[in-house]
């Protein structure tokens, strides 16, 4: 990964940003690498980690799961590595999918993107 990454910078919070701030909710959780925005994967309904790249320009994420530490480059469209990022590097293990519960809808299934 050649853009820019900041390892000190830590996470925004333990969920997606947006959907905190509207009462939505997400499947998966992406970290941006170099501001620590978290967002919403591209399965969840809203996709805010990709709108957070298309808005500042920011293409590296990584993951945000338990046990994952993979990397995505928006701009190359393309998975890799790179370095350990501030703590903590996962949402709470304990915290539901999709999350967060009070939000999501008895027929999440029928609403993701696949």
């Amino acid at each position: 990964m050649t853009a820019p990454i900041r390892p000190d910078v830590p996470p925004s919070g333990t969920g997606c940003v947006e959907c905190l701030e509207t009462s939505g909710w997400w499947f998966h959780l992406r970290r941006c690498a170099e501001c620590g925005h978290i967002g919403c994967c591209d399965t969840s309904p809203s996709q805010h980690a990709t709108a957070h790249f298309r808005s500042t320009g920011h293409p590296i994420v990584q993951s945000f799961e338990p046990g994952e530490d993979w990397f995505w480059d928006y701009e190359k469209e393309e998975a890799g590595s790179g370095p350990e990022l501030a703590p903590p590097h996962s949402r709470p293990a304990d915290q539901t999918v999709p999350g967060p519960a009070e939000s999501v809808p008895s027929d999440w299934r029928n609403k993701i993107h696949r």
